[in-house]
């Protein structure tokens, strides 16, 4: 009776120890086809806003300060640029003489950027659409993220990925992140800082 026990003790010892195996390998295997679920799902979902067709030459370099010519979208969204970027962040005035040279180059990086247009708005209203850009950026971590003064554009904000483009009536901070999540470093170089 003693030798049966320690027998079913031994036999009851290995059965848990397989299913304890089975259990860590099932885990690994759930997590690794997680992952390559989520990667494959990167890799195809659709991004978010209006294609504009990149540019013949949309990665070319060209002289730093140089005017870079006509873009086929405004604000840009591919197109020749420096082979410098801008810093990302906030900026509230317009500090280069061509700005979209260095901006596209940022794009090209897999950046997103917010190009407003405060001209379109009273003075309330543009301090408050910079607030919001500013909150949207801080809650997504400001990683690749701009946002640049822009006169030219007939709304008050447009965001802007690499050959994507969404124009915005009026700020909507959700339309704005699902913007960014769908588009980040969707680009030519989207290992690049």
């Amino acid at each position: 009776m003693n030798q049966k026990s320690k027998r079913q003790q031994v036999h009851e010892r290995q059965r848990k120890q397989k299913l304890r195996s089975n259990l860590i390998w099932g885990g690994i295997g759930a997590a690794v086809l997680a992952l390559i679920g989520f990667l494959v799902w990167q890799g195809v979902k659709p991004a978010a806003g209006e294609s504009i067709p990149v540019m013949a030459g949309g990665s070319e370099h060209i002289d730093v300060d140089s005017d870079p010519g006509q873009y086929n979208s405004d604000p840009p969204t591919s197109g020749p640029h420096y082979p410098e970027e801008a810093e990302a962040g906030f900026f509230d005035t317009n500090i280069y003489k061509f700005p979209a040279g260095y901006l596209i180059h940022n794009l090209e990086h897999g950046y997103v950027i917010f190009w407003y247009n405060c001209d379109l708005l009273d003075e309330a209203g543009c301090a408050e659409l910079k607030s919001q850009i500013r909150a949207v950026m801080d809650d997504l971590g400001g990683v690749k993220m701009i946002a640049y003064p822009w006169p030219s554009i007939d709304v008050p904000l447009v965001m802007t990925s690499w050959g994507q483009l969404q124009k915005f009536e009026a700020f909507d901070a959700a339309a704005a992140k699902a913007f960014y999540r769908a588009n980040l470093n969707r680009a030519p170089e989207p290992n690049a800082p």
